[in-house]
């Protein structure tokens, strides 16, 4: 007997729409508790609570494993449990499992890092610090690159389609904010342009896009990002 949906605590940011997707690929009955990151509300106690490092996602599976409640955090961790939950997206054992893995890493490790940076430093930086956009665009263009590479020797990241490319698909998302033309990777473009058709990308990328706000913040929010509230606790 279901215990009720999972609660997805979210904010439209590439971060959290991986968990929006993943809930859409697999299928799972979720309900959206949304956490406002402009207004400080991921320093909330309540909010505290289920993700102490007071980022957006979190889950809470009211039926976790041995029919007890689990919170969860970390998207990637996140993803990995959905998909060993549902049986989908992920191969439970065998070499498969572990490329799918390696490539999940290498958006956690690496394309959600430096795509982040480079995002900092062009678009919430209070003034332009041309080393550090310029470090960050090279990494960020090379990690396209390897990208390209691997998909011009397959359909999606992991061979089939997985918790990798869920994972991988919002930050290529934005890639308008990094001024990244895709055209000049064709092989990911391709691979966007796919996923970019599948209804459950549309439906988790599209979760509360109306509350979307990336770059050109207030000086409010840009203190409750970046200021002295990140080492507070209510």
């Amino acid at each position: 007997m279901s215990k009720g949906p999972i609660e997805l605590y979210f904010w439209p940011t590439p971060n959290g729409q991986k968990a929006a997707i993943m809930l859409e690929e697999v299928g799972l009955p979720y309900v959206v508790k949304p956490v406002n990151i402009l207004k400080g509300e991921q320093f909330d106690k309540a909010f505290l609570e289920v993700n102490p490092n007071n980022k957006v996602p979190a889950i809470v599976d009211p039926d976790g494993p041995g029919g007890e409640p689990l919170s969860l955090f970390e998207s990637g961790a996140i993803l990995t449990y959905l998909a060993d939950k549902t049986g989908l997206l992920l191969p439970a054992r065998g070499a498969e499992r572990y490329v799918a893995l390696q490539w999940l890493f290498f958006q956690v490790g690496g394309v959600g890092p430096m795509f982040g940076q480079l995002g900092h430093f062009k678009g919430y930086a209070p003034q332009p610090i041309p080393y550090a956009i310029d470090r960050y665009w090279r990494e960020t263009l090379r990690l396209y690159g390897v990208m390209n590479e691997r998909l011009e020797q397959s359909e999606y990241l992991a061979g089939d389609y997985s918790i990798a490319d869920v994972a991988t698909y919002p930050w290529v998302d934005v890639r308008w904010f990094h001024e990244i033309d895709l055209a000049q990777f064709p092989h990911v473009e391709r691979w966007f342009n796919q996923l970019s058709q599948r209804e459950a990308v549309m439906r988790g990328a599209g979760l509360m896009k109306a509350e979307e706000v990336i770059g050109n913040v207030t000086e409010e929010t840009r203190e409750i990002y970046f200021g002295a509230r990140q080492t507070e606790r209510r």
